[in-house]
């Protein structure tokens, strides 16, 4: 059971309505492991991020290779600390009203932008009605539909007019509940609720898109951008805790190979790198390696629109011919769980019950069943042969590897060729939004220390769904879940809903998450928080 979320949510339940605020690169002049002179004046450290960000506009980076960046960039009212529980950050302080729907927050006198500007609750009321503007079809902007008038507005029922967010002066921001809701000081720590200098969009709307254009709140700003290559950022001084910041620099290479990170961590090149899966058994015992929790699951999503996956029968056959512990024990091979549900362990219901546990395995590998479900499925629909099926992932070796296995276990399980193909991340998330893909790889990293984040996806009209399920017994479930003020029956209705997602069988899991990393003695403080979000605004080289 994860010691984290155990604390974490035992403080949420008791403080329901009162809690407060709580999911690297280098410069030349360092000195290089193994070799290499340096000045020891600045401090840069030296990260990979993957792939170039998808957008650094708050509620349209909804991903882990934009957030990486982006909360170092930025800051909302409530900040995760080194604990991963919610802290003061541009907001000082709040109340929050006896019947706990109504939060007072009142922003820092020194908190400002890096232009200098100072931070507004105007840019915090302007930033929030923008990421709920249907206009700007942000995939976070479920995320604010705790907030009264947020749904109606965004779903085209409301005006912005109706969302219950107001400035109410230059340094206080009233924000008006649609029911008590605990973690609501976690959920705003999301990226997606960063402010935006209202006066810097109004002149630029692509403010975000490059180096000299970028105008944050948070430890760092952009120093340089050169896309699809590298990021640099330096400390913002005009960050309100400047004097807590311990890098000059930041250098993010963007590399989606992980041997190819691992090379350049060997040389020099980054200060922390993943490990290959094939050197997995030689580096995990490796003193520089720094394992982790994390929040999320590794799954795939059916696009339950396109044939032959229209048919429940064999969406399940395609999951349980799938053996997870394989996948984690010879192929991905960096300690993770398998995953025979959705919601990763952690989450502790008021009976003290691990979520997971408690809800049990909801699908697991059985490949006579398998063939059994195939068999009737496509007899139920007329096929005498199976549609072709391609299963897509985005360009990488680590989803690669995992999309290669799948394939091997559909021919020896099911007796079914598919076929592989591959996109980059930007088509590729694209499409997957469209629903164009027919079977797709995909991820989930928990944008708040909750079950219901991972449930919320899926419902009919959720953004995160992507796969052109509904069912009215479930979105109703998730409903109730959210607007239940007693936790032993919110759980209850979390757990029902999960069962009637693996029932239909939209998703099949792969492993659930952790973080396996490979970091340089120097390195000092990097916080990763099991939400998803890298913390550098601590970290130190020595």
């Amino acid at each position: 059971m994860k010691k984290w979320l155990m604390m974490f949510l035992a403080v949420m339940v008791a403080v329901v309505l009162s809690a407060c605020t709580t999911s690297g690169s280098s410069g030349s002049d360092e000195e290089k492991e193994g070799g290499g002179e340096a000045s020891s004046e600045e401090k840069v450290l030296k990260l990979n991020n993957g792939t170039e960000p998808t957008s650094l506009d708050p509620p349209i980076g909804f991903d882990s290779y934009s957030w990486n960046v982006l909360n170092n960039l930025m800051e909302g009212m409530t900040r995760l600390d080194e604990s991963h529980e919610p802290a003061a950050a541009t907001a000082e302080k709040w109340e929050v009203s006896e019947d706990g729907k109504v939060y007072t927050f009142h922003i820092r006198e020194d908190a400002n932008w890096s232009n200098g500007d100072p931070v507004t609750a105007g840019d915090f009321e302007f930033a929030w009605k923008r990421l709920l503007d249907p206009e700007t079809a942000s995939p976070a902007a479920f995320l604010g539909y705790f907030i009264e008038g947020a749904e109606a507005y965004n779903t085209g029922e409301g005006t912005k007019d109706g969302v219950m967010v107001e400035a109410v002066d230059e340094k206080t921001l009233k924000v008006t509940l649609t029911s008590p809701t605990g973690y609501f000081l976690n959920v705003i720590s999301n990226p997606a609720f960063f402010p935006i200098n209202e006066k810097v969009q109004s002149e630029n709307e692509e403010w975000f898109s490059e180096a000299d254009s970028f105008v944050g709140n948070g430890p760092f700003k952009i120093a340089e951008w050169k896309h699809d290559s590298k990021l640099v950022m330096e400390k913002n001084d005009e960050y309100w805790d400047a004097e807590t910041v311990k890098l000059d620099k930041v250098e993010w290479a963007m590399v989606n190979d992980t041997n190819t990170e691992y090379q350049m961590y060997e040389s020099g090149d980054l200060d922390t790198s993943g490990i290959p899966s094939e050197m997995a058994e030689q580096l995990l015992d490796n003193e520089n390696v720094v394992i982790e929790d994390q929040a999320g699951t590794y799954f795939y999503r059916f696009n339950v629109n396109q044939e032959p996956f229209t048919n429940e029968k064999i969406r399940k056959a395609f999951a349980m011919a799938i053996n997870q512990q394989d996948i984690v024990d010879y192929v991905t091979k960096n300690k993770e769980e398998p995953a025979y549900g959705f919601v990763s362990y952690g989450f502790t219901d008021p009976a003290g019950n691990d979520f997971r546990e408690q809800n049990g395995k909801l699908v697991e590998h059985d490949p006579e069943k398998a063939k059994q479900l195939l068999e009737e499925g496509m007899e139920e629909e007329g096929y005498e042969k199976l549609r072709p099926v391609t299963l897509t992932y985005n360009t990488s070796d680590s989803h690669k590897a995992i999309a290669e296995t799948i394939q091997n276990m559909y021919k020896e399980n099911l007796g079914v060729d598919i076929t592989l193909e591959n996109t980059e991340w930007n088509v590729f998330l694209q499409d997957q939004k469209d629903l164009k893909h027919q079977l797709s790889r995909s991820s989930f990293l928990a944008d708040y220390a909750d079950p219901i984040n991972f449930l919320e996806s899926f419902t009919t009209d959720s953004s995160m769904n992507r796969t052109g399920w509904s069912n009215e017994e479930y979105d109703k479930l998730i409903a109730n879940a959210k607007n239940e003020a007693d936790e032993e029956k919110r759980f209850e209705y979390m757990y029902e809903a999960e069962k009637i997602l693996f029932e239909e069988m939209p998703i099949f899991p792969i492993h659930f998450y952790n973080q396996v990393v490979l970091q340089k003695d120097k390195v000092k403080n990097i916080v990763r928080h099991p939400v998803g979000y890298l913390e550098l605004k601590w970290a130190e080289i020595n």
